[in-house]
């Protein structure tokens, strides 16, 4: 019987890999888009295409009930959860803190932090044992930013990030004996369009050839890390924050 994941932010990037990869290694997957239909579909047609059963659900993770009703859809379809990638986030246009508008700040923290810890409650409820749950896994998309900073272009993101990982080490601790594995994964410098969203289209190739290996990542080697989290493999890993970040 195929595992069943749930993704938040599959349709494009990081989500988008993740989602296809655990398709083509035995989950049916579901997921949310918020805005891009079509995006949204073409995801949905490459988890078919590896034989498993997909669903595409249009919620905003900073929403409340579209956050219950994400679970709850993805639990009447499938029958249960069995993992949980915590993957949508926004950035911003570089720029430093004394630039910042107030709407800017509270957005970010509004998708980022506000609607992770939304999710993180829903996949709790859902995949803990001592709640009906079958156990299970939940990966956090934190970012190395959370420990570099990102000073003059968005310490906002970085901060929302670091938040990710305190969310990540204490539920860890608190779902641990529930049986549910809580880690993160902290990607660094990766070759998708969330830089053209923040003004800078050219960053990836920029500061890649800064890092210890030479280039950026790619949304694939991202999802790798996060697959293996999810498996039986790291059974005995929870609290982990793992950099896939090229030695940045």
């Amino acid at each position: 019987m195929r595992k069943t994941l749930l993704i938040t932010g599959a349709s494009r990037g990081i989500g988008r890999a993740t989602a296809i990869g655990a398709a083509a290694r035995g989950w049916n997957v579901a997921f949310n888009y918020r805005q891009d239909e079509a995006a949204a579909q073409a995801t949905l047609a490459e988890i078919e295409a590896q034989g498993a059963e997909g669903l595409a659900l249009r919620a905003d993770v900073a929403d409340e009930a579209e956050v219950v009703a994400l679970f709850e859809h993805t639990v009447a379809r499938f029958g249960g959860l069995d993992g949980f990638v915590n993957n949508a986030g926004i950035v911003d246009r570089s720029q430093p803190l004394v630039e910042m508008s107030a709407e800017r700040l509270r957005r970010m923290f509004e998708v980022n932090v506000y609607g992770a810890f939304l999710c993180a409650r829903e996949a709790a409820r859902h995949l803990s044992r001592e709640r009906g749950g079958r156990g299970g896994a939940i990966v956090n998309v934190s970012s190395i930013a959370a420990r570099l900073g990102s000073p003059n272009e968005y310490v906002d993101y970085a901060a929302s990030k670091a938040a990710l990982d305190t969310l990540t080490l204490g539920l860890a601790k608190e779902l641990g004996p529930h049986g549910v594995r809580v880690n993160a994964v902290r990607p660094g410098v990766t070759l998708t369009d969330i830089h053209a969203s923040g003004g800078q289209p050219g960053r990836a190739e920029r500061l890649g050839v800064t890092t210890p290996l030479g280039r950026a990542g790619e949304a694939e080697e991202i999802a790798a890390g996060i697959l293996w989290l999810l498996t039986d493999e790291a059974s005995y890993t929870t609290g982990a924050l793992l950099d896939i970040g090229g030695g940045r």
